[in-house]
């Protein structure tokens, strides 16, 4: 019996970021009795999202749409209308039906927050999705040569390495809840995602940075099994943790999640035409930094290469409830 069953409550986890990758570890977590806060960017600015959130001033909803997809506790088909993706129509074209959605539910209650709260009770979401902010916001990204690049879909296709990303507006709130979460949290993940468009634009919040870092929860990094091309081209791990620590000034985490298994060369081949590689583990440095590290087979392959999320939730389950032990 575990620490969580025996006390009767569940160990209490926030995650943080937005995009695929943070979806598909939320889809392993949800299967094990934690109670799971996501807090997910609302800096996307780009397709669906981007045309919803510029028409009907509403923060964007693709990243929200796809945590809520994650948790449903709903048929395998309803999952799938929602990330059902129109082709055909003018105007309809390149929505997801899970973004109207969302779109029509903010406008029926009048706030985006109210409208998240509501499809989670009525997809049956395992645990609490919130965005970082009440309201969109700019990301821009200050390039190595000095240039400014403003719009989180922009920067990816800027060519040049990043420097730092900023918020507009620079002091945004966020939501309380996402603030409160965090203070009562026994564990915090990070990642795994884009690290410049998903995860920094979580962290550069200031009281969401704040709560984090004061926060004794056990604090743990899940590195992207892949370089992702204008943003972390030929990073390793200890490069993805510079860059966080060079936006918030501290080593954030007591642990460090890194895929090192095998990825089969054709499969390294078909990503490398797109110029992505595998994240390197440079070992002596991460560990040099005081990061503890968790390292296996996290990966596998379908069409894509994603993380393991059976694999990777047991590591995460097994090192909050060591947590949880110690700290009791």
């Amino acid at each position: 019996m575990t620490v969580s069953e025996q006390e009767g409550d569940r160990p209490r986890i926030v995650v943080m970021g937005g995009g695929t990758g943070l979806s598909v570890m939320l889809r392993g977590l949800k299967e094990k009795p934690l109670d799971i806060t996501a807090i997910v960017t609302v800096a996307d600015d780009g397709g669906s999202s981007g045309i919803l959130r510029s028409e009907l001033q509403m923060p964007p909803p693709g990243d929200i749409r796809n945590v809520l997809t994650a948790l449903a506790d709903v048929e395998p088909l309803l999952s799938d209308m929602l990330s059902y993706r129109f082709t055909q129509g003018s105007g309809l074209a390149g929505h997801s039906l899970g973004n109207l959605i969302l779109a029509a539910m903010t406008d029926i209650s009048g706030d985006f927050v109210t409208a998240v709260r509501e499809l989670s009770r009525v997809f049956a979401v395992r645990g609490r999705v919130l965005p970082a902010a009440g309201e969109g916001v700019i990301l821009h990204a200050e390039m190595e040569d000095g240039s400014l690049i403003t719009g989180e879909s922009k920067i990816p296709e800027a060519g040049g390495r990043i420097k730092r990303v900023f918020l507009e507006p620079h002091n945004v709130e966020p939501l309380p809840e996402a603030v409160e979460a965090i203070r009562e949290a026994d564990a915090i993940l990070i990642g795994p995602g884009s690290l410049y468009t998903s995860i920094l634009p979580n962290l550069i919040v200031p009281k969401l940075a704040e709560a984090v870092m004061s926060s004794d929860a056990i604090k743990i990094f899940i590195c992207n099994v892949m370089t992702q091309p204008g943003e972390t081209d030929n990073y390793t791990v200890s490069d993805h943790l510079q860059a966080i620590y060079d936006h918030i000034g501290v080593h954030l985490f007591d642990y460090v999640i890194v895929n090192n298994g095998e990825i089969p060369p054709q499969v390294q081949d078909k990503y490398a035409e797109k110029g992505a590689k595998p994240v390197q583990l440079d070992m002596d440095e991460v560990t040099g930094l005081g990061y503890q590290v968790i390292a296996d087979t996290l990966v596998m392959f379908r069409t894509y290469l994603r993380h393991d999320a059976d694999k990777l939730s047991q590591h995460i389950y097994q090192l909050v409830q060591n947590w949880i032990l110690r700290k009791r």
